[in-house]
Protein backbone atom coordinates (compact mmCIF):
# COMPACT_ATOMS: atom_id res chain seq x y z
CA UNK A 1 0.00 0.00 0.00
CA UNK A 2 3.09 2.13 0.74
CA UNK A 3 3.77 2.29 -2.47
CA UNK A 4 0.48 3.16 -3.87
CA UNK A 5 0.45 6.75 -1.65
CA UNK A 6 0.34 10.14 -4.04
CA UNK A 7 2.05 13.10 -2.53
CA UNK A 8 0.01 14.99 -4.29
CA UNK A 9 -3.99 14.81 -5.32
CA UNK A 10 -5.82 17.37 -7.46
CA UNK A 11 -9.06 17.81 -7.48
CA UNK A 12 -9.93 19.23 -10.77
CA UNK A 13 -8.44 19.40 -14.08
CA UNK A 14 -9.62 22.68 -15.33
CA UNK A 15 -6.62 24.87 -16.37
CA UNK A 16 -6.06 25.58 -12.40
CA UNK A 17 -5.38 22.41 -11.71
CA UNK A 18 -3.63 21.14 -14.86
CA UNK A 19 -1.17 24.24 -13.95
CA UNK A 20 -0.86 23.20 -10.76
CA UNK A 21 0.02 19.65 -12.02
CA UNK A 22 2.46 20.90 -14.10
CA UNK A 23 4.25 23.13 -11.70
CA UNK A 24 4.08 19.93 -9.78
CA UNK A 25 5.63 17.72 -12.01
CA UNK A 26 8.79 19.65 -11.73
CA UNK A 27 9.42 17.70 -8.56
CA UNK A 28 10.29 14.28 -7.41
CA UNK A 29 6.90 13.82 -5.98
CA UNK A 30 3.82 11.04 -6.70
CA UNK A 31 0.97 13.57 -7.97
CA UNK A 32 -2.22 12.43 -9.29
CA UNK A 33 -5.18 14.48 -10.81
CA UNK A 34 -8.86 13.41 -10.80
CA UNK A 35 -11.33 14.91 -13.75
CA UNK A 36 -14.74 14.18 -13.30
CA UNK A 37 -15.81 14.84 -17.40
CA UNK A 38 -14.41 12.82 -19.74
CA UNK A 39 -11.38 15.01 -20.59
CA UNK A 40 -9.70 17.86 -18.92
CA UNK A 41 -10.43 21.47 -19.55
CA UNK A 42 -14.33 20.33 -20.10
CA UNK A 43 -15.58 22.89 -17.45
CA UNK A 44 -15.59 26.56 -16.87
CA UNK A 45 -12.06 26.30 -19.46
CA UNK A 46 -13.36 25.31 -22.44
CA UNK A 47 -15.88 28.47 -22.04
CA UNK A 48 -13.52 31.22 -20.80
CA UNK A 49 -13.65 34.10 -22.91
CA UNK A 50 -9.41 33.28 -23.52
CA UNK A 51 -8.63 36.83 -22.30
CA UNK A 52 -4.62 37.31 -20.85
CA UNK A 53 -5.43 40.45 -18.78
CA UNK A 54 -2.65 43.07 -18.41
CA UNK A 55 -4.09 42.96 -15.13
CA UNK A 56 -3.86 46.92 -14.04
CA UNK A 57 -7.09 46.93 -12.77
CA UNK A 58 -7.26 44.50 -9.87
CA UNK A 59 -6.30 45.80 -6.37
CA UNK A 60 -2.90 44.55 -4.63
CA UNK A 61 -5.19 44.25 -1.28
CA UNK A 62 -6.73 40.81 -3.40
CA UNK A 63 -4.56 38.02 -4.22
CA UNK A 64 -5.95 38.40 -7.36
CA UNK A 65 -4.34 41.54 -7.91
CA UNK A 66 -0.87 40.21 -6.67
CA UNK A 67 -1.06 37.46 -8.63
CA UNK A 68 -2.23 38.50 -12.37
CA UNK A 69 0.36 40.74 -13.34
CA UNK A 70 3.23 37.86 -12.46
CA UNK A 71 1.05 35.51 -14.34
CA UNK A 72 0.99 37.83 -17.51
CA UNK A 73 4.19 38.09 -17.13
CA UNK A 74 4.73 34.09 -17.84
CA UNK A 75 2.59 33.47 -21.43
CA UNK A 76 5.44 34.05 -23.29
CA UNK A 77 7.93 31.54 -22.42
CA UNK A 78 5.09 29.37 -21.85
CA UNK A 79 4.07 29.81 -24.98
CA UNK A 80 7.16 28.81 -26.92
CA UNK A 81 6.93 25.63 -24.52
CA UNK A 82 3.70 24.84 -24.63
CA UNK A 83 2.74 25.46 -28.61
CA UNK A 84 -0.89 27.11 -27.43
CA UNK A 85 -2.76 29.32 -29.46
CA UNK A 86 -1.27 33.18 -27.82
CA UNK A 87 -1.15 36.70 -29.00
CA UNK A 88 -0.56 39.99 -27.49
CA UNK A 89 -2.95 42.29 -29.37
CA UNK A 90 -3.30 44.54 -26.58
CA UNK A 91 -6.68 45.85 -24.77
CA UNK A 92 -8.66 48.98 -24.64
CA UNK A 93 -11.02 50.46 -21.55
CA UNK A 94 -13.25 53.03 -23.16
CA UNK A 95 -14.97 55.62 -21.72
CA UNK A 96 -18.16 57.97 -23.33
CA UNK A 97 -18.58 60.20 -20.51
CA UNK A 98 -16.43 63.07 -19.26
CA UNK A 99 -17.23 62.16 -16.01
CA UNK A 100 -15.38 58.43 -16.51
CA UNK A 101 -12.14 60.49 -17.77
CA UNK A 102 -10.95 60.49 -12.97
CA UNK A 103 -11.74 56.40 -13.22
CA UNK A 104 -10.04 55.60 -16.42
CA UNK A 105 -7.04 58.15 -14.88
CA UNK A 106 -7.02 55.88 -11.92
CA UNK A 107 -6.61 52.53 -13.60
CA UNK A 108 -3.56 54.03 -15.42
CA UNK A 109 -1.99 55.29 -12.00
CA UNK A 110 -2.91 51.49 -10.52
CA UNK A 111 -1.78 49.68 -12.97
CA UNK A 112 1.65 51.76 -13.39
CA UNK A 113 1.66 50.97 -9.40
CA UNK A 114 1.82 47.45 -10.38
CA UNK A 115 4.74 47.07 -13.08
CA UNK A 116 1.95 46.73 -16.17
CA UNK A 117 3.68 47.88 -18.86
CA UNK A 118 3.38 50.49 -22.05
CA UNK A 119 -0.03 51.67 -20.48
CA UNK A 120 -1.38 54.87 -21.91
CA UNK A 121 -4.35 56.93 -22.60
CA UNK A 122 -5.64 57.19 -26.08
CA UNK A 123 -7.66 60.59 -27.00
CA UNK A 124 -10.86 60.59 -29.56
CA UNK A 125 -8.66 60.88 -32.35
CA UNK A 126 -6.28 58.11 -31.63
CA UNK A 127 -8.99 55.61 -30.61
CA UNK A 128 -10.62 56.68 -34.42
CA UNK A 129 -7.26 56.05 -35.97
CA UNK A 130 -6.37 52.92 -34.33
CA UNK A 131 -10.05 51.27 -34.04
CA UNK A 132 -12.09 53.09 -37.07
CA UNK A 133 -15.26 50.74 -36.87
CA UNK A 134 -16.13 51.72 -33.14
CA UNK A 135 -18.63 54.22 -32.20
CA UNK A 136 -17.73 57.75 -32.65
CA UNK A 137 -19.51 58.29 -29.44
CA UNK A 138 -16.45 56.99 -27.20
CA UNK A 139 -14.05 59.92 -26.32
CA UNK A 140 -11.01 57.95 -24.46
CA UNK A 141 -9.72 54.69 -24.04
CA UNK A 142 -6.70 53.32 -21.84
CA UNK A 143 -4.54 51.26 -23.71
CA UNK A 144 -2.93 48.22 -22.75
CA UNK A 145 -0.24 46.40 -24.48
CA UNK A 146 -0.08 43.86 -22.79
CA UNK A 147 -3.55 41.90 -23.22
CA UNK A 148 -3.68 38.98 -25.16
CA UNK A 149 -6.08 36.42 -27.04
CA UNK A 150 -5.55 32.36 -25.60
CA UNK A 151 -7.24 29.12 -26.75
CA UNK A 152 -7.70 28.34 -23.39
CA UNK A 153 -8.59 24.98 -23.70
CA UNK A 154 -5.75 24.04 -25.78
CA UNK A 155 -3.67 25.74 -22.77
CA UNK A 156 -5.07 23.27 -20.55
CA UNK A 157 -4.36 20.08 -22.95
CA UNK A 158 -1.02 21.52 -23.17
CA UNK A 159 -0.23 21.79 -19.19
CA UNK A 160 -1.85 18.19 -18.71
CA UNK A 161 0.05 16.88 -21.60
CA UNK A 162 3.46 18.39 -20.19
CA UNK A 163 2.52 17.25 -16.77
CA UNK A 164 1.87 13.75 -17.69
CA UNK A 165 5.16 13.54 -19.76
CA UNK A 166 6.81 14.08 -16.57
CA UNK A 167 5.09 11.57 -14.37
CA UNK A 168 1.62 12.99 -13.17
CA UNK A 169 -0.81 10.11 -13.70
CA UNK A 170 -4.13 11.37 -14.98
CA UNK A 171 -7.41 9.65 -14.35
CA UNK A 172 -10.42 10.94 -15.91
CA UNK A 173 -14.28 10.17 -15.66
CA UNK A 174 -13.24 10.63 -11.86
CA UNK A 175 -15.76 12.50 -10.34
CA UNK A 176 -15.19 12.70 -5.97
CA UNK A 177 -17.90 11.36 -3.85
CA UNK A 178 -16.30 11.61 -0.67
CA UNK A 179 -13.21 12.62 0.92
CA UNK A 180 -11.95 10.89 4.94
CA UNK A 181 -8.64 11.81 6.82
CA UNK A 182 -6.75 9.34 8.57
CA UNK A 183 -4.11 9.60 11.24
CA UNK A 184 -0.88 8.69 10.81
CA UNK A 185 1.86 9.34 12.87
CA UNK A 186 3.22 13.13 12.88
CA UNK A 187 1.28 13.80 9.83
CA UNK A 188 -1.43 11.85 7.96
CA UNK A 189 -3.34 10.44 5.00
CA UNK A 190 -6.47 11.84 2.65
CA UNK A 191 -8.38 8.69 1.47
CA UNK A 192 -10.21 10.41 -1.40
CA UNK A 193 -13.14 8.25 -2.87
CA UNK A 194 -14.03 7.98 -6.47
CA UNK A 195 -16.67 5.71 -8.27
CA UNK A 196 -13.28 3.53 -9.56
CA UNK A 197 -11.11 3.65 -6.68
CA UNK A 198 -9.45 5.51 -3.56
CA UNK A 199 -6.63 7.57 -3.62
CA UNK A 200 -4.63 7.67 -0.82
CA UNK A 201 -2.81 11.03 -0.75
CA UNK A 202 -0.53 13.07 1.62
CA UNK A 203 -1.75 16.26 0.46
CA UNK A 204 -5.01 17.34 -1.18
CA UNK A 205 -5.43 20.08 -3.94
CA UNK A 206 -9.02 21.43 -4.23
CA UNK A 207 -9.08 23.42 -7.46
CA UNK A 208 -12.73 21.96 -8.26
CA UNK A 209 -13.59 25.10 -9.73
CA UNK A 210 -17.88 25.44 -9.30
CA UNK A 211 -18.06 22.49 -6.88
CA UNK A 212 -14.62 23.55 -4.80
CA UNK A 213 -17.11 24.47 -1.92
CA UNK A 214 -18.68 21.28 -2.05
CA UNK A 215 -15.69 19.21 -1.89
CA UNK A 216 -14.23 21.24 1.26
CA UNK A 217 -17.28 19.93 2.83
CA UNK A 218 -16.12 16.62 2.44
CA UNK A 219 -13.86 17.13 4.95
CA UNK A 220 -15.94 19.39 7.52
CA UNK A 221 -15.35 23.16 5.77
CA UNK A 222 -17.89 25.40 5.66
CA UNK A 223 -15.73 28.75 5.28
CA UNK A 224 -16.88 29.73 2.06
CA UNK A 225 -19.21 29.16 -0.84
CA UNK A 226 -19.12 29.43 -4.12
CA UNK A 227 -21.98 31.40 -6.17
CA UNK A 228 -22.01 30.42 -10.17
CA UNK A 229 -22.01 33.47 -12.34
CA UNK A 230 -23.34 32.42 -16.10
CA UNK A 231 -21.74 33.87 -18.97
CA UNK A 232 -23.33 33.77 -22.42
CA UNK A 233 -21.06 34.47 -25.55
CA UNK A 234 -21.56 34.35 -29.20
CA UNK A 235 -19.22 33.58 -31.99
CA UNK A 236 -19.46 35.73 -35.09
CA UNK A 237 -18.62 34.42 -38.89
CA UNK A 238 -14.74 35.02 -39.67
CA UNK A 239 -16.06 37.26 -42.38
CA UNK A 240 -15.83 39.44 -39.55
CA UNK A 241 -11.94 39.04 -38.77
CA UNK A 242 -9.97 42.42 -38.58
CA UNK A 243 -13.61 44.49 -37.37
CA UNK A 244 -11.68 45.31 -34.41
CA UNK A 245 -7.96 44.70 -33.32
CA UNK A 246 -7.69 44.60 -30.22
CA UNK A 247 -9.78 43.61 -26.99
CA UNK A 248 -12.45 46.30 -26.16
CA UNK A 249 -13.46 46.44 -22.54
CA UNK A 250 -15.69 48.93 -20.89
CA UNK A 251 -14.61 50.24 -17.47
CA UNK A 252 -15.06 47.29 -14.95
CA UNK A 253 -17.46 47.55 -12.40
CA UNK A 254 -17.59 45.36 -8.83
CA UNK A 255 -19.63 42.49 -10.63
CA UNK A 256 -18.13 42.21 -14.13
CA UNK A 257 -15.44 43.20 -16.46
CA UNK A 258 -18.35 44.06 -18.98
CA UNK A 259 -19.34 43.33 -22.17
CA UNK A 260 -16.48 42.39 -24.50
CA UNK A 261 -15.38 42.44 -28.06
CA UNK A 262 -12.63 39.72 -28.75
CA UNK A 263 -11.21 39.32 -31.66
CA UNK A 264 -9.82 35.76 -30.82
CA UNK A 265 -6.33 33.83 -31.44
CA UNK A 266 -8.14 31.97 -34.66
CA UNK A 267 -9.69 34.99 -36.45
CA UNK A 268 -13.18 34.88 -35.39
CA UNK A 269 -14.85 38.28 -33.29
CA UNK A 270 -16.52 36.88 -29.54
CA UNK A 271 -19.13 38.97 -27.67
CA UNK A 272 -19.91 38.59 -24.67
CA UNK A 273 -20.57 37.81 -21.76
CA UNK A 274 -23.54 38.25 -20.04
CA UNK A 275 -23.23 37.91 -16.05
CA UNK A 276 -25.92 36.77 -14.45
CA UNK A 277 -26.05 35.04 -11.06
CA UNK A 278 -27.75 31.46 -10.67
CA UNK A 279 -28.24 28.57 -8.46
CA UNK A 280 -27.46 25.80 -10.62
CA UNK A 281 -23.62 24.52 -10.85
CA UNK A 282 -24.64 22.67 -14.32
CA UNK A 283 -27.23 25.61 -16.27
CA UNK A 284 -25.07 26.24 -19.47
CA UNK A 285 -27.75 26.89 -21.51
CA UNK A 286 -28.28 30.17 -23.73
CA UNK A 287 -31.06 32.22 -23.84
CA UNK A 288 -32.59 34.81 -26.60
CA UNK A 289 -32.76 37.19 -23.86
CA UNK A 290 -28.74 36.80 -23.37
CA UNK A 291 -28.30 37.40 -26.75
CA UNK A 292 -30.60 40.77 -26.88
CA UNK A 293 -28.46 41.62 -23.76
CA UNK A 294 -25.28 41.25 -25.54
CA UNK A 295 -25.91 42.23 -29.47
CA UNK A 296 -28.01 45.51 -28.29
CA UNK A 297 -25.17 46.44 -26.07
CA UNK A 298 -22.82 45.65 -28.81
CA UNK A 299 -24.04 47.10 -32.05
CA UNK A 300 -24.13 51.11 -30.11
CA UNK A 301 -20.49 50.27 -29.23
CA UNK A 302 -19.47 48.44 -33.12
CA UNK A 303 -22.48 49.46 -35.21
CA UNK A 304 -21.16 47.25 -37.81
CA UNK A 305 -21.82 43.85 -35.54
CA UNK A 306 -25.67 42.78 -36.14
CA UNK A 307 -27.10 39.45 -34.53
CA UNK A 308 -26.87 37.86 -37.92
CA UNK A 309 -23.29 38.00 -37.92
CA UNK A 310 -23.30 35.43 -35.19
CA UNK A 311 -22.80 31.45 -35.73
CA UNK A 312 -23.00 30.00 -32.64
CA UNK A 313 -23.32 30.65 -28.89
CA UNK A 314 -22.48 29.35 -25.77
CA UNK A 315 -22.30 29.81 -21.74
CA UNK A 316 -20.15 29.02 -18.97
CA UNK A 317 -20.27 29.31 -14.88
CA UNK A 318 -17.42 31.72 -12.87
CA UNK A 319 -16.86 30.02 -9.74
CA UNK A 320 -17.68 33.12 -8.15
CA UNK A 321 -16.58 33.19 -3.98
CA UNK A 322 -18.46 34.43 -1.06
CA UNK A 323 -15.13 36.45 -0.06
CA UNK A 324 -14.80 38.13 -3.74
CA UNK A 325 -11.15 36.55 -3.94
CA UNK A 326 -9.16 33.57 -4.96
CA UNK A 327 -8.99 31.58 -1.90
CA UNK A 328 -5.91 29.59 -2.20
CA UNK A 329 -4.11 28.66 1.10
CA UNK A 330 -3.82 26.02 3.68
CA UNK A 331 -6.78 25.08 5.83
CA UNK A 332 -7.49 23.72 9.59
CA UNK A 333 -7.42 20.05 7.88
CA UNK A 334 -3.96 19.01 8.02
CA UNK A 335 -3.01 18.30 3.91
CA UNK A 336 -6.03 19.88 2.47
CA UNK A 337 -4.99 23.23 0.36
CA UNK A 338 -7.90 24.81 -1.09
CA UNK A 339 -7.35 26.37 -5.78
CA UNK A 340 -10.83 28.10 -5.00
CA UNK A 341 -13.13 31.20 -5.86
CA UNK A 342 -10.78 31.37 -9.43
CA UNK A 343 -13.22 33.64 -11.13
CA UNK A 344 -11.86 36.34 -13.64
CA UNK A 345 -8.57 36.88 -13.89
CA UNK A 346 -7.79 33.73 -13.14
CA UNK A 347 -7.14 32.30 -16.76
CA UNK A 348 -4.12 34.88 -16.60
CA UNK A 349 -3.24 34.10 -13.17
CA UNK A 350 -3.37 30.27 -13.99
CA UNK A 351 0.44 30.02 -14.23
CA UNK A 352 1.75 32.07 -11.28
CA UNK A 353 -1.00 30.43 -8.90
CA UNK A 354 0.42 26.46 -10.05
CA UNK A 355 3.87 28.53 -8.78
CA UNK A 356 2.22 29.18 -5.24
CA UNK A 357 0.06 26.38 -4.72
CA UNK A 358 3.91 24.96 -5.04
CA UNK A 359 5.07 27.49 -2.24
CA UNK A 360 2.58 26.96 -0.17
CA UNK A 361 2.78 22.61 -0.10
CA UNK A 362 6.44 23.62 0.51
CA UNK A 363 5.70 25.25 3.33
CA UNK A 364 3.03 23.11 4.66
CA UNK A 365 5.92 19.83 4.87
CA UNK A 366 6.01 18.53 1.41
CA UNK A 367 9.13 17.48 0.55
CA UNK A 368 10.56 18.26 -2.67
CA UNK A 369 13.56 18.56 -4.62
CA UNK A 370 13.64 19.61 -8.39
CA UNK A 371 14.34 17.00 -11.29
CA UNK A 372 17.14 17.26 -13.38
CA UNK A 373 15.41 15.99 -16.05
CA UNK A 374 12.33 17.72 -16.09
CA UNK A 375 10.76 18.35 -19.93
CA UNK A 376 9.71 21.89 -20.21
CA UNK A 377 8.41 21.55 -23.88
CA UNK A 378 5.78 19.18 -26.07
CA UNK A 379 5.32 19.17 -29.73
CA UNK A 380 1.88 20.96 -30.18
CA UNK A 381 -0.11 20.36 -32.56
CA UNK A 382 -0.30 20.92 -36.47
CA UNK A 383 -1.93 23.59 -37.41
CA UNK A 384 -2.04 22.83 -40.97
CA UNK A 385 -4.23 25.90 -42.36
CA UNK A 386 -1.37 28.23 -40.63
CA UNK A 387 1.65 26.57 -42.29
CA UNK A 388 2.70 28.51 -45.19
CA UNK A 389 1.38 26.63 -48.93
CA UNK A 390 5.47 25.60 -49.08
CA UNK A 391 5.63 23.89 -45.55
CA UNK A 392 1.63 22.26 -46.04
CA UNK A 393 3.08 20.85 -49.44
CA UNK A 394 6.16 19.03 -47.55
CA UNK A 395 3.67 17.81 -44.92
CA UNK A 396 1.06 16.12 -47.22
CA UNK A 397 4.44 14.48 -48.70
CA UNK A 398 5.26 13.21 -45.87
CA UNK A 399 1.81 12.09 -44.86
CA UNK A 400 -1.08 12.13 -47.18
CA UNK A 401 -3.79 11.79 -44.71
CA UNK A 402 -2.71 15.59 -44.09
CA UNK A 403 -3.95 16.28 -47.97
CA UNK A 404 -7.74 15.09 -47.36
CA UNK A 405 -9.72 18.12 -45.52
CA UNK A 406 -12.35 17.03 -42.86
CA UNK A 407 -13.32 20.27 -42.07
CA UNK A 408 -13.87 22.85 -44.77
CA UNK A 409 -14.82 25.77 -42.79
CA UNK A 410 -11.66 25.59 -40.61
CA UNK A 411 -9.61 23.38 -43.35
CA UNK A 412 -8.53 21.16 -40.73
CA UNK A 413 -6.89 17.46 -42.10
CA UNK A 414 -7.65 14.09 -41.54
CA UNK A 415 -3.76 14.11 -39.88
CA UNK A 416 -4.84 16.80 -37.45
CA UNK A 417 -7.69 14.43 -36.05
CA UNK A 418 -5.22 11.64 -35.75
CA UNK A 419 -2.62 13.67 -33.99
CA UNK A 420 -5.49 15.36 -31.37
CA UNK A 421 -6.58 11.85 -30.74
CA UNK A 422 -2.98 10.86 -30.59
CA UNK A 423 -2.65 13.41 -27.59
CA UNK A 424 -6.08 12.60 -25.69
CA UNK A 425 -9.25 13.66 -27.75
CA UNK A 426 -11.84 10.66 -26.64
CA UNK A 427 -14.93 12.97 -27.85
CA UNK A 428 -15.84 15.09 -30.47
CA UNK A 429 -15.48 18.06 -28.27
CA UNK A 430 -12.11 16.57 -27.36
CA UNK A 431 -11.11 17.00 -31.13
CA UNK A 432 -12.61 19.93 -31.83
CA UNK A 433 -10.94 22.34 -29.09
CA UNK A 434 -7.58 20.36 -30.00
CA UNK A 435 -7.62 20.76 -33.92
CA UNK A 436 -11.31 23.57 -34.19
CA UNK A 437 -12.40 20.98 -36.50
CA UNK A 438 -16.51 21.59 -36.46
CA UNK A 439 -15.69 25.21 -34.90
CA UNK A 440 -16.26 27.13 -38.09
CA UNK A 441 -19.52 28.42 -40.12
CA UNK A 442 -21.06 25.17 -40.77
CA UNK A 443 -20.40 24.33 -36.71
CA UNK A 444 -19.45 20.59 -37.59
CA UNK A 445 -22.55 20.42 -40.64
CA UNK A 446 -20.20 18.62 -43.04
CA UNK A 447 -17.26 17.21 -40.59
CA UNK A 448 -19.21 15.50 -37.68
CA UNK A 449 -19.89 12.48 -39.14
CA UNK A 450 -15.94 11.99 -40.16
CA UNK A 451 -14.76 12.61 -37.16
CA UNK A 452 -16.99 10.09 -34.82
CA UNK A 453 -15.94 7.39 -38.03
CA UNK A 454 -12.22 8.37 -37.21
CA UNK A 455 -12.51 8.11 -33.46
CA UNK A 456 -14.55 4.65 -33.44
CA UNK A 457 -11.69 3.36 -35.60
CA UNK A 458 -8.99 4.61 -33.92
CA UNK A 459 -10.17 4.16 -30.05
CA UNK A 460 -11.84 0.80 -31.05
CA UNK A 461 -15.33 1.48 -30.24
CA UNK A 462 -18.67 1.23 -31.93
CA UNK A 463 -19.40 4.82 -33.84
CA UNK A 464 -22.96 4.89 -31.46
CA UNK A 465 -20.41 5.00 -28.19
CA UNK A 466 -18.61 7.97 -29.90
CA UNK A 467 -20.01 11.31 -27.78
CA UNK A 468 -19.91 14.34 -27.82
CA UNK A 469 -18.44 15.20 -24.53
CA UNK A 470 -18.33 12.04 -22.46
CA UNK A 471 -21.16 11.24 -19.78
CA UNK A 472 -24.88 10.98 -21.55
CA UNK A 473 -23.67 13.35 -24.71
CA UNK A 474 -25.04 10.34 -27.02
CA UNK A 475 -24.84 11.57 -30.69
CA UNK A 476 -26.14 8.41 -32.42
CA UNK A 477 -28.33 5.24 -31.35
CA UNK A 478 -27.97 1.96 -32.10
CA UNK A 479 -30.80 0.22 -34.78
CA UNK A 480 -31.31 -2.58 -31.45
CA UNK A 481 -31.99 -0.03 -28.71
CA UNK A 482 -35.51 -0.20 -27.59
CA UNK A 483 -36.25 3.22 -27.86
CA UNK A 484 -35.47 3.53 -31.68
CA UNK A 485 -37.00 0.39 -32.23
CA UNK A 486 -40.57 1.98 -30.60
CA UNK A 487 -40.14 4.95 -32.57
CA UNK A 488 -39.79 3.06 -35.57
CA UNK A 489 -42.52 0.42 -34.72
CA UNK A 490 -44.82 3.83 -34.56
CA UNK A 491 -43.72 5.12 -37.76
CA UNK A 492 -44.04 1.91 -39.80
Amino acid sequence: MQNSIQDVTIIGGGVIGCAIARELSRYHLKVTLLERHAECGFGTTKTNSGIIHPGHDTPLSTLKGRLVVRGNQMFDQLQKELKFGFERIGAIYWIREQEDRPRLEALLRLGQEKGVPGLEIWDSDRLEREEPNLSRELIAALYAPSGGVINPYEFAFALIECAQNNGVTLKIDSPVLSIDREDVGDGGLLHVHTPKETVVTRYVVNAAGVYADRVAAMVGLDDFSINPRKGEEFMLDKRLQGIVRRLVFPLPTGVTKGTLIIPTYDGTIMVGPTAHDTGDREDVTTTTDGAAEIFSYVNKLCPSIHPSDAITAFAGLRAVSSTGDFIIGPTSVKGFINAAGIQSPGLTSAPSIGEYVVGILESEGLAMSLKDDFRAEIDGPPRFAKQPVDVQERMVASDPAFGKIVCRCEIVTEAEIHDAIDHGARTVDGVKFRCRAGMGRCQGGFCTSRIITILSERLGIPPEQVTKRGGGSWIMTPMNDPVVAAVAEVEV
